[in-house]
C-alpha cells in the first residue's frame, strides 16, 4: 500500500547554470529522497525548447521563454521516487518567485519569473511527455 514511484522531469535553467548552484539544488532533490534516473548538461536547441514549451505558443511571453532556455546551459534530469511530481513541485515553490515560500528553491535563489531558475513536470502526463523529449528509455537508469 505504498505510494507509487514517479519519474519527473526537472530542468535547472540558464540562470541556476551561470550562478553555478546546480549542485545546491540538485543535493535538495536528493536529501528529500528522490533519485536522480538521468542527467545531463546541454545547450537547448530552439526546436527541442519549442517542442518543451509547445502549449504556450502564441503567448506573449512565449519569445521571451524560448530566447531565456536557449541563453545558456541547462542541466535537464530525470528524478525518481514516491510521488515525484508532486514534491519536486512543493520543492521548487510557485512560478512566480515573488510569492514563492522562503525554504523552496525559487523563494530560496530567484526573484523574478522570468528567471525562476527550475522547470518540473506540472503532472505524470507532462512528465512522461517531457522526458521523452531529452532521454531515451535507454539513458534511464532503472
Amino acid at each position: 500500500m505504498g505510494d507509487t514511484i514517479e519519474r519527473t522531469l526537472v530542468l535547472l535553467k540558464p540562470d541556476a547554470v551561470q550562478r553555478k548552484i546546480c549542485g545546491e539544488i540538485i543535493s535538495r532533490f536528493e536529501r528529500k529522497g528522490l533519485a536522480l534516473t538521468a542527467l545531463k548538461l546541454l545547450a537547448l536547441p530552439p526546436e527541442t525548447a519549442a517542442k518543451h514549451y509547445e502549449e504556450h505558443l502564441g503567448k506573449s511571453f512565449y519569445p521571451a521563454l524560448i530566447e531565456f532556455i536557449t541563453s545558456g546551459p541547462i542541466v535537464a534530469m530525470v528524478l525518481s521516487g514516491p510521488n515525484a511530481v508532486k514534491v519536486v513541485r512543493a520543492m521548487m515553490g510557485t512560478t512566480n518567485p515573488v510569492d514563492a515560500m522562503p525554504g523552496t528553491i525559487r523563494g530560496d535563489y530567484a526573484t523574478v519569473m522570468s528567471s525562476n531558475i527550475v522547470h518540473g513536470s506540472d503532472s505524470i502526463a507532462s512528465a512522461q511527455r517531457e522526458i521523452a523529449i531529452y532521454f531515451t528509455e535507454q539513458e534511464l537508469v532503472q
